[in-house]
């Protein structure tokens, strides 16, 4: 899961996408209305974080523009403005939920799954194959021999091959799901992250396997299929 997070406060930024990222989310974070149109430009988000009160704008008017243009994407907005009509404005224009400064993190992370859970954009509770499965809403991993811990990077690869399982999925789209919004620099962690994943299956979950397709990507298959 992909999100974005536009918010000018960078100790909020900070904090905050360092506990999404600790909830296995690919987190890019911005701080001006321009830099979030062309965020959402360039690429595929599955929620957007935004903060209201912005150096070069008010944050309904990229709501008001993903609604008009009618872009089902998740808006959780986040804001120090708490009166009653003020949430309403942003309810009605088509804000999905509403979280008031200063919040709590275990909240945030409670409304975001429950956002993703009932989004247009979502997919079934669990991903199995090969006796692997995967529950999307805790991020829990279970085999044959139990439960699988896997770090956040190392459950987002997995995430990604069961999605495509039986099917290649190219390195390239591992590296933009791990990569910062304008940070390329992610080679390295896939395939540190995918070499990781791949003695964890070994170890726990023997009946499949991470092969790699040189030059291309990875594919999670079932072996003596």
């Amino acid at each position: 899961m992909r999100i974005l997070m536009i918010e000018d406060s960078p100790r909020l930024t900070e904090l905050v996408g360092e506990t999404l990222r600790g909830a296995g989310y690919a987190v890019d974070t911005l701080s001006t209305l321009a830099e979030g149109r062309e965020a959402l430009a360039l690429a595929a988000y599955d929620l957007l974080l935004l903060d209201l009160g912005l150096p070069d704008g008010d944050g309904l008017e990229i709501l008001r523009q993903l609604r008009d243009g009618k872009s089902a994407l998740p808006v959780l907005v986040l804001t120090a403005r708490g009166a009653v009509d003020e949430r309403i404005t942003g309810l009605d224009l088509g804000a999905d939920d509403y979280l008031v400064k200063p919040f709590n993190n275990g909240e945030l992370l409670a409304r975001i799954r429950a956002m993703l859970r009932r989004s247009p954009q979502a997919v079934m509770p669990e991903l199995a194959f090969g006796g692997i499965a995967l529950q999307l809403a805790t991020g829990q991993v279970t085999c044959g021999t139990g439960e699988l811990a896997l770090a956040p990077r190392e459950r987002a690869v997995l995430e990604m091959l069961l999605r495509s399982a039986g099917q290649v999925v190219l390195k390239r789209k591992i590296e933009h799901a791990f990569s910062e919004f304008g940070d390329e620099r992610s080679a390295n962690a896939v395939e540190l992250a995918v070499s990781r994943l791949r003695k964890k299956l070994e170890a726990g979950a023997p009946s499949v396997a991470i092969e790699t397709i040189r030059g291309v990507g990875y594919m999670l298959r079932e072996l003596g299929s």
